[in-house]
């Protein structure tokens, strides 16, 4: 990737283009933030979560905070849905404030790490719980998404919710680890990434495939958000490289649990999991998932494990989970 790439310092991970200028972006602390030059509007109201001066959200904190991990604008109503890996779903009103659960369970089963989420042309919401068993952390060393993939649990889910009559419709079962979504630019598909199995799905919404799904991309590492241009292209953000490892550890159950009865921390679990270098990876597909473009950083110097691309006016703007930045990428490297 080339070292045009610019850096904007931020406290959040990840980021929904709205207009021109102006980002609404994820904070660990559970705060959404809107970022229209130097401007942050913080809504937070409980003291605990309440960000520190200067900034320094406590990520031991997040499951009382929240963990806002995908968000849409509605586009007529202007009401920011979010998804939040602790609470479910949320609603925030176009003025802003304090976001409040709409749904946190389907068929009686609760959303424990919930990801993802866009708008079908009825503002029907489809999103993605990406396991049923773990959640996104449980203590200081431990993250849950870790242990997630490593166990090859397929408890994730792809779920449509109907905000006229709060009904839930479970869509896709059995996924392993369920994460980003991103509509069809005609509205006849939806994509949920795969990550443990380093694919895309696609799910029919119309047509004579209608309710079934089918692989739509393979992938060399794991998939996290994927967007799309105004085009109708998608972005795709791929946490890591899917090394040897990984490939041996998810093929052979029994590799696995050796893994986790080794005396290493998750921390260094982790270190395996990446291949041992923060690196970044975004992959450009068209709408047959043919790869058109690939940006890498492979040893992680300009920026390092993206969880999300947007394409916005011919740059990308490009966040993580992990690292506390928003990146921005000219496509026609002239920045």
């Amino acid at each position: 990737m080339e070292q045009s790439v610019q850096r904007a310092w931020c406290l959040t991970m990840r980021a929904e283009v709205l207009t021109q200028g102006s980002v609404m972006e994820e904070s660990l602390d559970g705060m959404v933030l809107m970022w229209a030059g130097l401007t942050l509007l913080l809504h937070r109201l409980i003291e605990i979560c309440d960000p520190k001066n200067p900034p320094a959200p406590n990520p031991e904190f997040e499951h009382i905070c929240g963990r806002p991990l995908g968000m849409r604008f509605h586009r007529k109503t202007g009401d920011l849905y979010i998804a939040d890996a602790y609470f479910g779903l949320l609603l925030v009103g176009s003025e802003g404030g304090l976001a409040k659960t709409i749904a946190n369970e389907a068929e009686g089963v609760p959303f424990r790490f919930t990801n993802d989420l866009d708008f079908d042309e009825g503002g029907e919401i489809y999103f993605t719980d990406s396991s049923t068993n773990f959640q996104r952390r449980f203590s200081m060393e431990c993250r849950h998404f870790l242990l997630s993939i490593f166990s090859g649990d397929d408890t994730g889910r792809l779920m449509k919710y109907d905000p006229k009559s709060g009904e839930i419709t479970v869509l896709l079962r059995n996924l392993m680890f369920a994460n980003g979504v991103a509509m069809s630019k005609d509205f006849s598909f939806l994509l949920v990434s795969e990550t443990t199995k380093c694919r895309i799905l696609r799910y029919w919404l119309k047509g004579p495939k209608m309710g079934s799904s089918e692989v739509f991309a393979l992938l060399p590492g794991f998939p996290d958000n994927v967007r799309r241009n105004s085009e109708g292209n998608f972005w795709v953000a791929l946490h890591c490289r899917r090394n040897l490892p990984t490939s041996l550890a998810l093929s052979y159950p029994w590799l696995r649990w050796v893994l986790f009865k080794l005396p290493i921390s998750i921390k260094q679990l982790y270190y395996v999991f990446i291949g041992g270098t923060k690196h970044a990876i975004a992959i450009h597909l068209d709408e047959d998932g043919k790869i058109l473009e690939v940006l890498e950083d492979q040893q992680g110097s300009t920026v390092k494990l993206i969880s999300e691309v947007e394409e916005r006016n011919g740059q990308l703007w490009m966040g993580s989970v992990m690292v506390p930045s928003v990146t921005l990428y000219a496509l026609d490297n002239k920045l």
